[in-house]
């Protein structure tokens, strides 16, 4: 038999971690090959035309930057470029019967909390809360590509008592009801600690607060990014810069299991019509550790469970708004709010940990398009079209194990009414129509995203989320496995989760050495 083809790195799953991986590590001299069981790479951070016949190219999984490092796409020398959204957020109110809202970002945001809450207190606890957040990411955000840092040297970083114990040590639902008394603030400022995490505020596990730190500290200022082109763009150009630095990609090439004695590998591929192994001093898994455990028929870890609904829109025209004080231009750019309030989400979490689809579904929205145009083709540009994203909260995986497609319709329902109960026309009226006539609109819950993209549970992070910090389990940089020359490089590893490319970086560093 001839020997197999060798490799110093086999990089299994194209996603924007291992692409990241590959081309530091092919940058570095390495001869490097990526293994993508799917047609094209990428994974979750993809642009694609999911309505029939209709010129819009959407971010179909995730949809915005924060935690890519700027030295990532400098040090890969990556044509990518991100744009800052006008504003931050838009939640719309009814008080005293009158439709109102607060709008976050631009230069009223001090008049809309003082004409919501009737004093300048929150706005005023706002800019204190949120300016510690910022001096807690000034000193977190750089460390995310070094090596793990242990507890007592992060505190140390930090060196702000305080701030240690609101976001490390007490649940975040304590400060956040310690520093606003408003209900809709409280709400706002709860959301970023529930991104694709079911949790309650005052959770004992701290999860909720992990997620919280997580998007506030990316690029170390916590803004979230619009990506030119769409999410693809950056994983084609980490192809491109993969490819250019010499590591050799094979799509439709799915690794089913990997053999290791420690310092060198052999992995199993099946491709089409054939099935053949490839070895490699080092592998890099850009998979869930669960896929990773199933490759070397290791014990599995705990199951997870994603608990978000994701839904994609195109639209004719944004809707109007009962709030007439907001142009609907300034409310959709940044993020749109529905039934986030404090109250709101804590009934929606208990709805859910009953086993029950919320009352109130709480979501967010945004427009992409509002801040680069360039993913609509130029005639639905020129007629004024618009896209929407909608990211909905406290739905876990177990909602939808019984009727998968009957959870999603009732579940997409209930929201889109949660929205037009601030809009001024349905949102029906303004949804496009691909060439079937069928309305622009798709949605997927987590059982969707398992089945499509292999995330276990619907896990948009892979599993819960990591503090930042080394343990007696992480290793040196948070991506080492029990097996010496098998490396976790996807969003699983210490550090991951979201659109950052830090697994990826951490993995190659650690695989060369460093």
């Amino acid at each position: 038999m001839p020997a197999p083809d060798s490799y110093d790195a086999v990089i299994v799953g194209g996603g924007h971690n291992g692409l990241v991986a590959a081309a530091y590590l092919a940058r570095a001299g390495r001869s490097v090959l990526v293994l993508e069981r799917l047609a094209t790479t990428g994974g979750a951070a993809v642009s694609t035309r999911p309505f029939a016949g209709v010129d819009a190219r959407l971010s179909r999984y995730s949809y915005l930057v924060s935690l890519l490092p700027d030295k990532i796409v400098r040090e890969l020398g990556l044509d990518f470029a991100v744009r800052k959204r006008t504003i931050s957020s838009y939640t719309p109110a009814v008080r005293g019967g009158r439709a109102t809202g607060l709008l976050v970002g631009g230069d009223r945001t001090r008049e809309s909390f003082a004409a919501l809450t009737g004093s300048d207190r929150e706005y005023e606890a706002w800019q204190r809360f949120y300016g510690m957040t910022r001096r807690i990411a000034e000193r977190i955000f750089p460390t995310l590509t070094e090596p793990l840092p242990g507890r007592d040297a992060l505190r140390q970083r930090i060196d702000d008592p305080e701030a240690w114990r609101t976001l490390f040590e007490e649940p975040i639902g304590v400060a956040v009801e310690k520093n606003f008394a408003d209900d809709l603030v409280r709400g706002v400022v709860l959301t970023d600690a529930l991104i694709g995490t079911f949790a309650d505020a005052h959770d004992p596990t701290l999860l909720q607060n992990r997620c919280f730190l997580y998007h506030v500290i990316g690029g170390s200022t916590g803004d979230w990014d619009v990506p030119v082109g769409g999410m693809g763009a950056l994983t084609d150009a980490l192809a491109r810069a993969a490819r250019e630095a010499g590591a050799e990609i094979r799509v439709r090439h799915e690794a089913t299991r990997i053999e290791t004695d420690g310092t060198r590998a052999e992995i199993t591929v099946r491709s089409p019509g054939a099935e053949h192994v490839v070895a490699a001093r080092t592998v890099l898994v850009n998979a869930s550790p669960q896929a990773l455990a199933a490759l070397l028929g290791d014990e599995p870890p705990a199951p997870a469970e994603g608990a978000q609904l994701k839904v994609n829109m195109l639209l004719t025209r944004l809707p109007r708004l009962r709030d007439r004080s907001v142009d609907p231009r300034a409310a959709f750019a940044g993020t749109f709010h529905i039934a986030e309030g404090y109250g709101q989400l804590a009934d929606a979490y208990r709805d859910a940990a009953a086993g029950r689809l919320p009352v109130a579904p709480p979501s967010e929205i945004y427009c992409h398009s509002l801040t680069d145009p360039s993913i609509l083709g130029p005639d639905l540009a020129a007629r004024g079209y618009q896209t929407l994203t909608l990211f909905g909260l406290h739905t876990p995986a177990r909602l939808f194990a019984a009727d998968n497609e009957g959870a999603r319709a009732e579940l997409l329902t209930a929201t889109l009414a949660e929205l037009d109960t601030h809009l001024d026309e349905p949102l029906n009226d303004c949804l496009a129509r691909d060439e079937s006539g069928e309305p622009c609109i798709e949605a997927k819950t987590p059982l969707d995203l398992e089945r499509d993209l292999r995330l276990p549970g619907g896990h948009i992070f892979h599993r819960d989320l990591a503090f930042p910090y080394a343990t007696e389990s992480t290793g040196r940089w948070g991506v080492e496995t029990a097996h010496a020359n098998v490396l976790l490089c996807g969003a699983g590893a210490v550090r991951g989760g979201g659109v950052s490319g830090v697994p990826g970086h951490n993995a190659a560093m650690a695989a060369l050495g460093r």
